[in-house]
């Protein structure tokens, strides 16, 4: 476990891929220093989002005091930025209670919005909005993906390049500011004015693959198909545009079988981890778990 000086207010931060037990091991440390643990994972911020997103447990909320978990419904605006404004008004408060406050999650861009700040992004040029959907609609996700190769290598190395709506709001700023999205978010750090400590957990390749498609049958048992069957109607919000639900959805579209949609959360939660720890590595301690 990682020891941590209480003489001054210190934020520790457990990033990590998905499956590799940030919960039970952000619990354990909350209770070693009798503290509360900030979510950022970006997909449990919906309260209908809990089988697909493993929601923590009734067991596990009840052993620390828990923020930013189901506040939000999928069809809610939220923002990085929002999370850095709300995140930071609540940490005086707990660190009143506490010298130390944990704060979770897989989210990088979240995690690291917290500890560095990022700078307020641009709003979006209508015209520019209205190129980038046409670019989408005419010539589809590939087209975006060429773009943003050519305009930020560094968002295609480090981000989903199936979400074509995260895609899009790259693209929008590269060529609206003539910058990469990823330099927005990557800025010189803000002054905080509590200590930061940041880790993240990670697992040999082998284990971690095996705990990430018990973790998915698990999720299966638990009902994850009729919890994506109920909420196929709002399929085109972005909240929904996550793995575990949107391969449901193409079987529920006939697009695949039941049985090819789960191997494919499967086959996608892996890449996602892979794609975690490689945004991990470049600042945050490791801590290998057996």
């Amino acid at each position: 476990m990682i020891s941590v000086a209480t003489s001054q207010p210190t934020l520790l931060v457990i990033g990590g891929p998905t499956a590799v037990g940030k919960t039970a091991y952000a619990i354990e440390m909350a209770k070693k220093y009798h503290t509360s643990i900030i979510s950022a994972d970006s997909r449990q911020f919906y309260k209908e989002m809990r089988i697909g997103t493993s929601f923590p447990s009734e067991e596990e909320l009840s052993q620390a005091k828990h923020y930013f978990l189901g506040h939000l419904s999928i069809g809610d605006y939220y923002s990085i930025s929002r999370f850095e404004q709300d995140v930071l008004k609540l940490l005086p408060e707990l660190f009143a209670q506490s010298p130390v406050v944990v704060m979770t999650g897989g989210s990088g861009l979240y995690l690291d919005a917290v500890c560095k700040g990022i700078d307020d992004l641009p709003d979006p040029d209508l015209e520019i909005r209205s190129q980038v959907i046409e670019l989408f609609e005419k010539e589809g996700i590939e087209a975006l993906r060429s773009r943003l190769r050519l305009l930020d290598s560094e968002f295609c190395r480090t981000n989903d390049m199936a979400n074509h709506k995260r895609m899009m709001r790259a693209l929008e700023v590269c060529l609206q500011t003539g910058k990469p999205y990823s330099q927005w978010l990557t800025q010189a750090s803000k002054k905080r004015d509590f200590e930061i400590i940041r880790c993240y957990l990670n697992r040999p390749r082998e284990i971690l693959f095996d705990r990430i498609n018990r973790r998915v049958d698990q999720m299966v048992c638990d009902g994850l198909e009729a919890e994506a069957r109920s909420l196929y109607p709002q399929r085109h919000l972005n909240a929904l545009n996550t793995v575990g639900y949107k391969e449901f959805f193409d079987y529920f579209d006939k697009k695949t079988t039941r049985e090819e949609a789960i191997e494919n959360i499967k086959v996608h939660t892996r890449r996602y981890a892979k794609r975690q720890i490689t945004w991990f590595k470049r600042e945050y301690e490791e801590v290998m778990l057996s």
